[in-house]
């Protein structure tokens, strides 16, 4: 019997995969726990639908990565912390402070999970901040810290 599966099963296939298994295995197993649902032409449409759907939308976000990533390399990010003089900072400058002056400054909204700093930010000055976009996609950002 051919089913589509609703969800991951191990040893069988991926949620969305259309596979063939025994009468009896979708019978009591599958169909009743909701794991798949049985591969009618209505079905099969749905899921070829589906899929459709999902490539363009990634094909969106993607694009959307590629825009952003090149909007980051034209604008320089301000950040702006105390700092104790001769150059140096109380603290370090962390992700968040970026994310949220990023946000502040040009709109651009982005987890601070997904800014990557080499090591913290110490003293004033331009550094060179990797920012993951999704989808393999990353951009540089020039963030220049101020004293306050």
């Amino acid at each position: 019997m051919k089913v589509i599966l609703q969800q991951d099963v191990k040893g069988q296939g991926k949620r969305g995969q259309m596979i063939e298994v025994s009468d009896g295995y979708a019978r009591n197993f599958l169909l009743p726990r909701k794991l798949a649902q049985e591969a009618t032409a209505d079905n099969i449409n749905t899921m070829r639908m589906n899929d459709k759907a999902t490539q363009e939308r990634q094909a969106k976000e993607r694009a959307e990565a590629m825009e952003l990533s090149k909007k980051m390399k034209t604008f320089t990010l301000i950040v702006n912390a105390k700092g104790g003089g001769a150059g140096r900072l109380f603290g370090s400058v962390t992700n968040t402070e970026i994310s949220e002056a990023l946000e502040k400054q040009e709109g651009i909204k982005l987890d601070k999970r997904k800014i990557v700093l080499d090591e913290p930010i110490k003293a004033t000055g331009a550094y060179t901040v990797r920012c993951k976009l999704g989808y393999e996609i990353t951009g540089d950002l020039t963030v220049e810290v101020k004293e306050a």
